[in-house]
């Protein structure tokens, strides 16, 4: 039997019908770099210190007029990434980390041997220049260059019809050439940065101690996922990416810190869609003698603190719409979220068998003895998480589906928990801990039977973790903060692989 042939999408097909001339291209290149070596100019340059920045240089000179003559010499650097050679002058736009410049080329200025090098460069060359600052006839500051040295003959030329591409795997696999023509690629990155240290900047100011904990864990655990497996030769034993570093920082508010936390990267072995990477970034932090209701509070004032810090506005657009971040957010409970959005009744809300029923009917994979609680967070996930614009805090989740969170007191069968929802999307995981080792066990146990019945995402049973819990953990609360997320969404991003530099990718045609 002849096997099918496999699909190739349209942007792939143009990919291959590229190649050729790509290659050809580069051959050019190439030719132009032995030209240069012939004549004594290296392609690949040791070193240039420049002086000033492109952004630096605009605000340094932005008073010169047209008529001004500066003898102010400026050392910059950086890619080409427009060239226009005409006869005796030159035109290049010449782009660096901070922004962008226009350098003005004459023959009179270089000398002819030197002008006649121009013929070498290629877009996408990264050279070095020297020059005076001054504003051409059409009012833009740019720089007259004195001097001009070739740092890296760039061989590969850049796609000239970048900006037009539809294909976005391209762009997450070159990430590389998509932050070298894409300034909005690295304004998201430069926000992801400043985001991440206002973050730090908060818990540290409110007192809190950044740690770091063990990423190759011999128990996973903390979470509700499949792990990554690895494999110690010197130890002779299996370990585990972590998914979580949940239960060792609890092992530290054992130890006598009240308020701790880490920005860690975690590893789920789970599938890849717009809100999903195998690898990611998660902010937790812990307080003792806390509540849920006070992470709340916190989680409310730090996110919306962010956002005034990064954007000067709580007012943040996404996907076209306008989330008001201004505390006080909403606050609803599981049961409130399902009675509100699920178009279930205070009867069908409450009876196991009625959300059995309604679940099937959904097309939901629920098995016929899971419980109220698993039945919640089914027809939950399904139909209520993407309604809930918020920001709102849902409350009080099912025990069966929350092993490491504290009961509610008034309500034994939901936790002290929470989870604050912004855009239809999770942003943080937060409950009141549980500080029980019996029942930590019991929970443990269920969790270890749920495994054996073929639920990977099960937890593990963590001796050392209950052994900790036996010596005394003080009341405290806990959460878990997708940074990722909070990137995505002060950014206005639909994709968690528009906030990450080097997503996860499925195989391209060559293995890579």
């Amino acid at each position: 039997m002849t096997k099918p042939s496999p699909k190739i999408s349209k942007n792939s097909r143009e990919r291959q019908a590229e190649e050729p001339q790509v290659s050809q291209l580069i051959q050019a290149r190439v030719k132009k770099l032995r030209d240069l070596a012939e004549a004594g100019i290296p392609g690949f340059a040791t070193g240039f210190k420049p002086d000033v920045s492109a952004q630096a240089f605009a605000q340094k000179f932005a008073m010169i007029t047209e008529s001004d003559v500066s003898d102010a010499m400026v050392r910059m650097a950086g890619r080409i990434i427009a060239l226009r050679i005409m006869g005796k002058a030159t035109f290049l736009r010449l782009r660096d980390a901070s922004g962008d410049v226009q350098a003005y080329l004459a023959r009179d200025t270089l000398g002819a041997d030197d002008y006649k090098l121009l013929k070498q460069l290629d877009i996408g060359d990264i050279i070095g220049l020297s020059g005076v600052p001054f504003r051409t006839h059409t009012g833009e500051l740019s720089v007259n260059v004195k001097d001009l040295k070739i740092l890296t003959k760039a061989l590969r030329p850049l796609p000239e019809k970048w900006h037009g591409l539809t294909d976005v795997e391209t762009r997450y696999r070159q990430r590389y050439v998509d932050l070298i023509v894409n300034p909005k690629v690295r304004e998201i990155v430069r926000s992801r940065t400043r985001i991440i240290t206002e973050i730090r900047n908060f818990l540290t100011d409110q007192g809190f101690l950044e740690v770091e904990t063990p990423m190759m864990q011999s128990i996973p655990g903390g979470a509700t996922a499949k792990p990554f497996v690895t494999y110690h030769h010197s130890l002779d034993r299996n370990l585990y990416l972590r998914i979580a570093p949940e239960l060792y920082l609890k092992r530290l508010l054992v130890g006598g810190f009240d308020k701790i936390f880490e920005i860690n990267r975690n590893f789920r072995n789970e599938g890849i869609s717009t809100q999903h990477n195998p690898e990611f970034t998660m902010l937790e932090f812990y307080q003792a003698y806390a509540t849920y209701s006070d992470l709340m509070a916190m989680i409310e004032q730090m996110v919306s603190k962010v956002a005034l810090e990064v954007l000067g506005t709580l007012k943040v657009t996404y996907d076209g719409q306008e989330v008001n971040l201004t505390p006080p957010w909403d606050r609803m409970t599981v049961r409130e979220a399902l009675l509100r959005y699920a178009d279930l009744t205070e009867d069908e809300v409450d009876d196991r068998n009625s959300l059995f029923i309604k679940a099937v009917e959904m097309g939901l994979q629920v098995d016929k003895d899971d419980p109220r609680g698993k039945l919640w967070m089914a027809i939950f996930d399904e139909v209520v998480e993407n309604k809930l614009w918020g920001p709102v805090f849902v409350c009080n989740y099912p025990v069966e589906v929350s092993p490491l969170a504290r009961r509610n007191e008034d309500d034994p069968t939901v936790t002290d928990r929470f989870e604050l929802y912004i855009c239809g999307r999770e942003i943080a995981n937060a409950f009141t801990e549980l500080t029980d080792p019996l029942d930590q066990r019991s929970r443990f146990e269920e969790q270890v039977l749920a495994r054996a019945a073929g639920d990977e995402e099960a937890h593990f049973l963590d001796e050392d973790f209950l052994r900790a819990l036996e010596f005394g953990m003080p009341p405290a609360a806990g959460a878990g903060v997708g940074i990722d997320r909070v990137v995505m969404l002060l950014t206005d991003s639909r994709s968690i692989r528009e906030v990450i530099l080097f997503p996860h990718m499925r195989p391209e045609k060559g293995g890579q």
